[in-house]
């Protein structure tokens, strides 16, 4: 007897339109039986798990980290399990977890994969699986385009990332973890659960997604130009050990600002400085590759 799953894919997403048939004939091949749901607007693929909630076995996800993004909270309080379509520009989850772009691949693993508990991060009610940020990646997030994206790929978020920096100014902030306090200025503070975000860059080289921390760094520089060395060493994690970089961990921070600045999950803008943050251990299950 075939389980049943909720395929949702983000028919916006750079490949979402294009793959989906592609993935139902995979899936199906694989034995699942399939309801598939699509919605212009991916606010409301939470209220369709919560309509499904009681007859699938798990839920299906075709898109990319934004997409992800808007079915966070529902796999949380519904507690389905969930498989990866790598369908966005990015993929910036499925990378850390190790799931392939392939589409054959991700399907395999969604049928035969392990089902792996990932930690996730919240801020001001809002989970989040890679990176809540402030300053340098909300304006990119804001001048981000669909149709760039879907264009540029992968290279839209490196020509956006530079326009954004030759316009950067510091802002005061003031951060709170573990009963210590740091009053920086700064272009951009950026708190992890995972370890891959912005189109591939890595908020600390030894991030895991299940480590039980959260990792914040604070880009603490002067003049655009300075961001230049560090472009390399964000690639990999490596900055944090650049001057001008301060780099904390905890389970819990807090981000105080002087008027309230937007912050952005997993590349979509959804709250508000002040800023409470904290990682949530093992809150939902993902099919990922077998070791």
């Amino acid at each position: 007897m075939s389980s049943r799953a909720l395929l949702l894919v983000n028919r916006h997403a750079r490949q979402g339109q294009k793959r989906l048939l592609e993935a139902i004939n995979y899936l199906q091949t694989l034995g699942w039986e399939l309801i598939e749901e699509s919605t212009e607007n991916p606010k409301h693929l939470a209220h369709i798990i919560h309509k499904y909630k009681n007859h699938v076995d798990l839920v299906i996800v075709g898109g990319g980290d934004g997409t992800l993004n808007a079915v966070v909270d529902a796999l949380v309080e519904t507690q389905l399990p969930l498989g990866i379509l790598p369908l966005g520009t990015a993929n910036d989850l499925a990378k850390t977890l190790g799931i392939s772009n392939s589409l054959p691949e991700a399907c395999k693993t969604i049928a035969s994969g392990e089902l792996r508990r990932i930690d996730l991060g919240w801020v001001n009610g809002k989970h989040f699986f890679n990176v809540a940020s402030l300053g340098l990646g909300v304006k990119i997030t804001q001048k981000l385009t669909k149709e760039f994206k879907r264009r540029w790929g992968i290279l839209a978020y490196a020509v956006t990332a530079l326009q954004v920096i030759w316009e950067s100014r510091p802002f005061s902030a003031e951060i709170r973890v573990q009963d210590r306090c740091f009053r920086v200025k700064t272009v951009q503070i950026a708190v992890g659960n995972g370890r891959y975000y912005g189109g591939g860059m890595a908020v600390v080289h030894d991030a895991k997604i299940d480590d039980q921390r959260l990792d914040l760094y604070s880009l603490e520089i002067k003049h655009w130009w300075q961001m230049i060395p560090l472009l390399p060493a964000m690639r990999n994690g490596r900055h944090i050990h650049r001057q001008n970089v301060r780099a904390l961990s905890g389970q819990e921070i807090e981000v105080y600002t002087h008027k309230p600045r937007p912050i952005n999950t997993d590349g979509e803008i959804t709250t508000y400085t002040p800023a409470k943050f904290r990682v949530i251990p093992k809150a939902v299950a993902v099919f990922v590759p077998p070791v």
